[in-house]
């Protein structure tokens, strides 16, 4: 574990279903840091937005949205019983909600919207300027904090990514088609890619991880080799 004195921010940017999460969950447990999902906020104002009726037929009202943002309190808060910090959307914890696939299906027009993003880019800078932090999600090398000691970008390719995903909603029990999630997922890319807020970018000093033949321990030993160094 590293000092107090030398604690740094991890920035950890990449595609949809690649893990990011997962991972940037366990450095931050084995650095004894802080771990951030800031997809798991922008997920979170889609589920609001889905139960608000201001996604309908697949379209964000925009304006609606922007109107219902001072009414959107996001946090998180420590489950002892996973250990992990739950996602709550207005005291009510959330976290398994808004893993579900109508969740992952509108979140990327709702992370477009600027005012959104702004929003959240500020509650995140928040979080993190005591360092100590590990934050993935798609512009944290490049918006959140441009000035982290560690950026990494992190992908796959699509059909492993689908896997993936079809493997963790189908174990909790949901009924979902392959396709469609490889679909999503390819939706998901060029949203993110190619939004005019904040496009998903590798940061011109950040790391790739091409994770799709590595397990687990293999990219924790990777990035844990990486911030020993620094």
């Amino acid at each position: 574990m590293l000092g107090n004195e030398k604690k740094i921010v991890i920035a950890i940017d990449g595609h949809s279903s690649c893990g990011k999460s997962t991972v940037a969950r366990e450095i931050a447990r084995k650095l004894n840091y802080i771990f951030i999902d800031t997809g798991a906020m922008y997920r979170a104002v889609t589920l609001y937005c889905l139960r608000n009726h201001i996604i309908e037929n697949g379209f964000v009202g925009r304006e609606k949205l922007i109107a219902n943002l001072d009414k959107i309190r996001v946090s998180f808060k420590y489950n002892p019983g996973t250990r992990n910090n739950d996602v709550w959307l207005n005291g009510e914890n959330v976290e398994n909600e808004i893993r579900l696939l109508e969740v992952s299906q509108n979140v990327s027009p709702v992370s477009a919207v600027a005012q959104v993003r702004h929003l959240l880019v500020s509650l995140q800078q928040e979080m993190g300027k005591s360092k100590g932090i590990v934050m993935d999600g798609r512009d944290i090398g490049t918006v959140v904090f441009p000035k982290a000691e560690l950026k990494i970008f992190m992908t796959a390719l699509p059909d492993v990514r689908a896997q993936r995903r079809f493997d963790e909603l189908t174990s909790k029990g949901e009924v979902v088609s392959y396709e469609e999630i490889r679909s999503n997922i390819l939706e998901r890319d060029h949203y993110d890619e190619t939004r005019q807020e904040s496009p998903l970018r590798k940061a011109e000093d950040a790391i790739v991880l091409d994770n799709s033949y590595l397990t687990k321990e293999e990219q924790f030993d990777w990035i844990l080799n990486l911030v020993a160094k620094i």
